[in-house]
Parts: C-alpha cells; structure tokens; sequence
C-alpha cells in the first residue's frame, strides 16, 4: 500500500462507532444468514456468501446511496497511485551452470542464487521493484519468491530476508 501511495487508517480497537460502516454490513450479513437454513458443508456456505454479495452489490438498493453498491462504484471515478509505480518488468532467461541468475537493479549487477539442481532451467523473472519472483517455465514451480537486498552482491538462496 504504502508503494502505491495508499494511505491505510485503521479504527480503533474497542470501539464500533469509529467503523460503523463496517459494523452495518456485518449486521446486515448477519440477519441475511440467519434467515436462511445453515449450511451443512462448506460448499453450501459458499454457495450462501456467493448468493449474498450478489443480492447485497448488485439488486439490493441500499438507503444511504439510493442505488446498489454496483452501480454507485460504476459511477465514481476510479484511484490511481499518487506516485508512478516502480520497476516493474517480466524477464525471461535461463539459470546458468552454477545455479544463478543475474539481474541488473539501479545500475549494479545482483546474482541470485537458485541452486544447481535447477540450472540450465528456462525461467521467468518477475520483477516489481525490489520484489522478485522466480517461475519455472516448463513446470510453473515457484524457485524464489524474495525482496532483493540492494546492499547486497549476491543474494544467496537459503537466507531469509528480513525484508520478505
């Protein structure tokens, strides 16, 4: 949230009317259960809460707004971040003899290490700024899923980051 400039406020604890939005919808939801039968397997309570936010969204008029919920988001112009995003960028390659790969983050050359079991394995590098996920190609098996440390030359493979 933050690197999209996205401001996050929360209420505070042990009092309702500071989210009373929150605290009707939750009422709301509750006399709508509570006035079907209960559900007896999990598939069936799905089917339940599918029912529910498609009557609550898209039919049910809701007294504060005079419309659904649906219409009303239809309406209104849409957020974008304060900020332009970060890098991001799709890369694919192949993990070399060694197990490693390289990436090129603000100028310096970082390796990765993903282990010789993988090397020569067709990857796909997903970069989101300092995010960075390792996909195999062939199989779609997840072989790094980590935050870069820019401080950092090689960003070894059984470390955890304390950043992650």
């Amino acid at each position: 949230l933050v690197a999209l400039g996205v401001d996050q406020k929360h209420s505070r604890p042990n009092r309702p009317t500071t989210c009373g939005k929150v605290e009707r919808f939750q009422q709301t939801f509750k006399k709508w259960l509570s006035a079907r039968p209960p559900a007896a397997t999990s598939s069936a309570l799905q089917t339940l809460l599918d029912e529910f936010t498609t009557t609550y969204n898209h039919h049910r008029p809701h007294r504060s707004i005079g419309t659904t919920p649906a219409t009303k988001y239809g309406l209104l112009p849409k957020a974008t971040p304060t900020t332009p995003t970060a890098d991001l960028r799709i890369r694919n390659d192949k993990v070399d003899r060694d197990g490693k790969l390289t990436l090129r983050y603000q100028g310096k050359l970082h390796h990765i290490g993903i282990g010789r079991a993988h090397a020569q394995t067709p990857i796909i590098m997903l970069i989101n700024d300092r995010h960075i996920k390792i996909i195999a190609t062939t199989t779609g098996e997840i072989l790094r899923d980590f935050h870069l440390d820019p401080t950092r030359n090689y960003q070894p493979q059984n470390t955890r980051n304390p950043n992650h």
